[in-house]
């Protein structure tokens, strides 16, 4: 383990989480490498390319017209050379009606090209209820 990438991982995901909160799709995006490959729970099976997955984000942030919740509970991080991984739950939701707020996963892969961390891989999921088919949102850690 290398504490100096978990770190800059760490500092990348902080930064991260505040454009999302901001909706501010440049920032969200920046990380991504553009041959990034995503699993999101909404929508579409994959979304390859960045330009696939910002055009999704896009789309989600529409959904999202006031003020929102998007906080991480439990992230843990893992680096080593070039390669690092980080998965957490997160909260997300409108912050004006908090019944509507739940948890969801998310994993994400990073690699270090020219000495800067990148979005390789990222998937969000929601647990789900096999017999009635339908998400998990208010299961809390």
């Amino acid at each position: 383990m290398n504490s100096q990438a978990e770190s800059e991982i760490r500092h990348l995901i902080d930064r991260w989480m505040q454009a999302v909160r901001d909706r501010d799709i440049p920032g969200i995006t920046a990380p991504y490498a553009d041959d990034i490959v995503a699993f999101d729970a909404i929508k579409a099976l994959q979304f390859k390319g960045k330009a696939a997955y910002q055009a999704h984000w896009e789309m989600c942030m529409g959904f999202c017209t006031g003020p929102m919740v998007f906080e991480l509970a439990e992230l843990t991080v893992h680096a080593d050379g070039d390669l690092g991984l980080a998965h957490w739950l997160n909260r997300c939701g409108p912050s004006d009606d908090e019944s509507q707020c739940g948890f969801m996963r998310a994993t994400v892969g990073y690699r270090k090209v020219g000495g800067q961390w990148q979005v390789i891989h990222e998937h969000w999921s929601a647990p789900f209820d096999m017999e009635t088919q339908k998400a998990l949102f208010d299961l809390k850690p």
